[in-house]
């Protein structure tokens, strides 16, 4: 790993946290001329939810934009074929580093090939990299912004639950999980909005969410109007 380098590119807030995409080295001068941002896709067969990196080049706008790992295929592989897509590989959809990308038949579905259990998670190279990074100055100075997000079936982003489709992301930094079924995450007992894929996720972000967790907690019992459980 020595001389590695890696290009993170902050894509802004989606799906109730700050999302990040991996770059190689020699892809990290798009910033000059790209902007980015996280861009949320819903299935539309009832498969869940991906979060996706989008980039446009700054001087001919949003409207020409593409999502990033399209972007980079053509970039270094040519072309994609009517009737082809590039996937991830790990399945981290924002994981852009070229020997992650791959082309497969539309039809076609995909087989993660680190898997996508919490161990082989967690030694993924977004994974890593994400728990390095500090917390979010969102985050850190505006709680009140980072609760988790709710999308409908049709990828539209919703304030509260309401009857239909509705999927949350795992509110843990690093873990890209999105629910695939409705109230498959877990939800923090205390503060009853976070959401996780699992414990571990939950343990993990603790040491960071138990600050804006008691906060609310702290605010909800200052306020006397009732609330319907």
């Amino acid at each position: 790993m020595a001389g590695f380098k890696l290009g993170i590119v902050r894509l802004g807030r989606a799906a109730g946290k700050t999302k990040y995409s991996l770059l190689d080295e020699r892809d990290i001068p798009l910033v000059e001329n790209y902007a980015f941002e996280a861009q949320v896709e819903v299935d539309k067969d009832g498969n869940g939810a991906r979060v996706f990196a989008f980039c446009w080049e700054i001087e001919k706008g949003r409207a020409l934009g593409n999502f990033v790992h399209n972007i980079l295929w053509e970039r270094h592989c040519g072309g994609i074929a009517p009737g082809y897509k590039v996937v991830h590989k790990n399945g981290v959809t924002v994981d852009n580093r070229l020997e992650n990308l791959t082309l497969v038949a539309q039809a076609k579905p995909l087989k993660i090939l680190e898997g996508t259990k919490t161990d082989s998670r967690e030694n993924n190279l977004y994974w890593i990299a994400i728990q390095q990074l500090p917390p979010d100055p969102i985050d850190e100075h505006f709680p009140e912004m980072s609760q988790s997000k709710v999308y409908n079936a049709n990828g539209e982003e919703m304030e509260e639950e309401e009857e239909g489709t509705i999927y949350y992301e795992c509110h843990y930094p690093p873990c890209t999980l999105i629910e695939e079924e409705m109230h498959q995450f877990s939800i923090c007992g205390r503060c009853q909005q976070a959401r996780y894929c699992g414990t571990r996720c939950q343990q993990k972000d603790w040491p960071a969410h138990k600050k804006r967790c008691r906060e609310r907690r702290k605010n909800a019992v200052e306020d006397d109007s009732p609330v319907d459980r």
